[in-house]
């Protein structure tokens, strides 16, 4: 009798190592996103002045995370080059739905991608892809590394779901339900990142949904919110959100399906040996 083939494999998978580097890097991250709320900007200040800051940070850490893992034997070329392969495609699905009313088709394959490869891969997944899209879309500016920031913790949390409810095991269409929720939840969550990084420094003083710079935290994340709601940017999301779930929904069993025959297939986590055999005569 084979045995079921486990749910991930370890390629980019999530050690101690590169663990403490993404934690590390999120709250470095999570800084650069928030900081007006914690810290009063001064005049003409904005985003556009810590941006290379992030984006220098980004980036060695995804190189961190594949080389903890190289070394700790966690990924070998067949896991990089299914990277590889998997950014490409997302590079090229985003410019299909980027800029028409929101939708994105981008996001489903780094929640699927997550999931079965793990939260490193997504990681390096999200913020790789994002990259590679921008370089085909002529889309490099200042919110660039927010973006690819935002979009690899979409795929590093996707990698981190559970893999049961109590004691049943999601398999099947439960699994497919739970990643359709969390994929309209990241996708409002990676809204509400992108925006944030503009929203301080966008739209003036003087309104009711201005930021107010040394105002307490909650009241102008209550601007915010009322910003998001008036604005065009929480049909933006909404968009993201229907585009996911939808994908997730129809395409989710069958390109889980692939990714994980892959696995088998390439056996990311089969150790190598070499060994001589001798021939009877």
């Amino acid at each position: 009798m084979t045995a079921a083939a486990p749910r991930r494999t370890a390629g980019l998978g999530l050690g101690a190592r590169p663990a403490i580097v993404l934690a590390v890097a999120s709250v470095a991250g999570l800084a650069m996103f928030l900081w007006p709320l914690l810290i009063s900007p001064s005049a003409g200040t904005g985003h556009v002045a810590d941006a290379p800051f992030l984006f220098a940070l980004i980036l060695p850490v995804v190189i961190a995370v594949v080389l903890a893992e190289l070394r700790s034997g966690g990924i070998d070329t067949k896991a990089l080059a299914m990277l590889g392969v998997l950014s490409a495609i997302g590079a090229a699905l985003r410019p299909m739905g980027a800029g028409v009313a929101g939708i994105e088709t981008v996001f489903f394959l780094l929640v699927l991608a997550g999931r079965v490869y793990g939260p490193g891969f997504g990681f390096a997944l999200g913020n790789i892809t994002m990259f590679a899209s921008a370089i085909l879309t002529a889309g490099i500016g200042p919110w660039l590394p927010f973006q690819m920031t935002a979009a690899g913790w979409v795929g590093l949390c996707a990698g981190l779901l559970p893999d049961t409810i109590g004691r049943r095991a999601l398999r099947g269409r439960a699994e497919v339900v739970l990643l359709a929720i969390y994929g309209a939840v990241a996708a409002y969550a990676y809204g509400f990142l992108v925006n944030m990084w503009f929203w301080p420094f966008s739209i003036g003083v003087g309104t009711e949904l201005s930021f107010v710079p040394g105002d307490a935290v909650w009241s102008n994340l209550h601007r915010f919110f009322l910003f998001t709601l008036a604005t065009s940017t929480f049909g933006w999301d909404t968009g993201r959100a229907i585009t996911t779930v939808v994908a997730v929904l129809l395409l989710g069993p069958v390109v889980l399906s692939t990714l994980r025959r892959s696995v088998r297939r390439a056996a990311f986590d089969a150790p190598v040996e070499f060994r001589s055999d001798t021939v009877a005569g």
